[in-house]
């Protein structure tokens, strides 16, 4: 019994699109791009000022000396992803990789402080209920959705544009 191979129409490659691009060379982003891209860089921003506040002031070092150092840099991170968030570099997807970066950092790392928490740092083990702790598990959840959704069209938009 022969086996007939059969082949699918040939499609026009402008029809093969995957995804409309969040824009078109030349032309400004979509609202819709632009308005994610301004509510992650507020939610970045809220982030951080969370962390400032859980530290205790913006110059206040965090004990342990690593969670402390990890703090600064994720308030670092968090200025200049809302920095690059509000730019036209928000059309690229690093910088929604950086918003992730700003988002699941800190989200894993209040997973861990509570439940078989950090190495000396275990005050806040089985402290779920903590509001501040609560609001930012809510804040970089949020991010984190949106991050990765916008990660994505941006990864789409790119090859678009490439193909």
């Amino acid at each position: 019994m022969a086996t007939r191979l059969i082949e699918a129409p040939s499609v026009p490659r402008a029809t093969r699109r995957v995804a409309d691009p969040p824009t078109r060379p030349g032309r400004p982003a979509s609202l819709g791009f632009r308005a994610s891209a301004i509510i992650a860089a507020l939610l970045s921003i809220a982030v951080v000022v969370i962390h400032v506040k859980d530290q205790g002031g913006l110059l206040t070092m965090r004990d342990p000396t690593y969670l402390g150092i990890g703090y600064f840099l994720l308030e670092g991170a968090g200025i200049a992803a809302a920095a690059v968030l509000l730019s036209r570099l928000a059309l690229r997807s690093w910088a929604w990789l950086l918003a992730l970066g700003v988002a699941a950092g800190p989200f894993f790392g209040f997973l861990l402080s509570r439940g078989p928490g950090l190495p000396s740092a275990m005050d806040d083990r089985g402290n779920w209920t903590e509001p501040l702790g609560l609001m930012s598990a809510v804040v970089e959840g949020i991010l984190m959705l949106l991050a990765v959704a916008a990660f994505v069209r941006t990864r789409s938009g790119a090859a678009v544009r490439q193909s």
